[in-house]
């Protein structure tokens, strides 16, 4: 036998062993090709729709308390008592603090007395002004005129008929009727009277000072009493003023007062206290250059802080200042926000929305729709029976819808439930 004749029994025993293998192969292929069926997922789906939402554009900004005050005392003394603490809540009119009082309690007894003499003073002065008019004969508003004095007006008459009798005897004189005695007496009872009209003005004039010395010593006396009251009320408002009230309701944010500690008004720094109003708070926004056309007093606004980044909190422009920062080219705005949970605190950063007048229409699909993986937001559009996954840019919330700025458009079917099973190629079954 030659060698290729020996060959060939393996050569057809290996031919036969490949073709079996073969077929066996062949069979297990068409067996997996039966038994292998596509996936089909149930899913409930839901329409991209198109309606109008508010426009907004987006800036930074921080909160800050609506009123902000330092409490000190108006008076110095020791602190006796302390009725705050940091982070307590005072209604406006609430006592804070207490001082020694004792010292004030002193003054105004000082003072009373002080006044009851002043009014004792009074009494005296009117009764000598009321001796004095009695005496004269005036009364109260009557204007006293030396001339009208009861001496002088009969001095001033028996002058007048002195002077008709001189005028008489000189004629008589002058016609050898009567001697030049007589005529000198005349003269002399004449001259007599001018004496005693002089006098008799001279004691008008003094009577004159009398009543305007009791006078001005009444006027004098009440101006005392006067200051002797403006006294009593000052040292009955430091005894007041030892007793320190809450000017406005807010948070104690800093307390600067101790128990037993002297304090003054005059020192530097004096305050005890600073109370922050947080029941409304005014967030300062700084608005891009580019912006300041958006923006007007009475807008919407609406904000987000890090504390709280699912919720969002609203309010209204309500202070726009009337210049730029120079430096970082923004235009600073003020919005107040109800901080009607009290969850808001001053000093917060936030990011604002600031919304536009005018809508503008926006493709809205179920927030339900939505898969986030990381940073992306996918979606799945269910086209021919399949599901096709799309990225999405996603934007404002609308309730349960959610708008898409990005990946879908109006009247497409995207899937709302069983996302987790989803991939991009399987086949779906809608369970609306």
């Amino acid at each position: 036998m030659t060698m290729t004749n020996r060959k060939l029994p393996i050569v057809i025993a290996l031919a036969m062993s490949a073709a079996l293998l073969s077929s066996c192969g062949g069979r297990s292929a068409n067996t997996a090709n039966t038994n292998t069926q596509p996936t089909t997922i149930d899913v409930t789906t839901a329409q991209a729709v198109v309606r109008p939402i508010p426009t907004y554009f987006e800036a930074n900004g921080n909160l800050a308390g609506d009123a902000q005050t330092d409490v000190a005392p108006a008076v110095g003394g020791k602190i006796v008592a302390v009725n705050f603490d940091v982070g307590s809540y005072v209604n406006k009119g609430d006592v804070m603090l207490r001082l020694d009082d004792r010292d004030a309690r002193i003054r105004v007894a000082q003072a009373e007395a002080q006044a009851e003499q002043q009014r004792k003073a009074v009494g005296q002065a009117v009764a000598s002004l009321r001796q004095t008019q009695v005496r004269l004969g005036v009364k109260d508003g009557e204007t006293f005129d030396t001339e009208t004095f009861s001496q002088v007006k009969s001095v001033r008459a028996n002058l007048v008929a002195a002077d008709k009798e001189l005028t008489r005897a000189e004629r008589l004189h002058a016609s050898g009727d009567i001697s030049r005695q007589i005529l000198e007496q005349r003269r002399a009872t004449r001259d007599a009277l001018l004496g005693q009209l002089d006098e008799a003005r001279s004691n008008a004039a003094v009577a004159v000072r009398a009543i305007n010395t009791a006078e001005a010593a009444v006027v004098s006396a009440r101006a005392a009493i006067n200051t002797a009251g403006t006294q009593v009320d000052q040292a009955k408002k430091a005894v007041v003023d030892t007793v320190v009230y809450a000017p406005i309701s807010g948070y104690i944010s800093e307390r600067v007062a101790d128990l037993g500690e002297f304090i003054s008004p005059s020192a530097p720094n004096a305050k005890i206290a600073t109370i922050v109003r947080t029941g409304t708070l005014r967030l300062k926004i700084d608005v891009p250059e580019a912006s300041i056309g958006k923006v007007a007093v009475g807008q919407g606004i609406s904000l987000q802080t890090s504390a709280y980044p699912d919720r969002n909190f609203a309010g209204t422009v309500a202070r726009i200042l009337p210049s730029l920062n120079a430096t970082a080219r923004t235009l600073t705005v003020e919005a107040e926000v109800p901080n009607v949970d009290g969850l808001l605190k001053p000093g917060q950063f936030a990011t604002v929305r600031i919304t536009q007048s005018q809508p503008e229409n926006a493709v809205l699909i179920p927030t339900s729709a939505i898969r986030t993986e990381g940073d992306q937001n996918k979606v799945f559009v269910i086209k021919d029976g399949a599901a096709r996954e799309v990225l999405v840019q996603t934007g404002l919330l609308e309730g349960e819808l959610i708008q898409v700025k990005q990946g879908v458009v109006e009247n497409e079917i995207v899937a709302t439930s069983n996302l987790n099973e989803l991939s991009d190629g399987v086949f779906v079954r809608a369970m609306n």
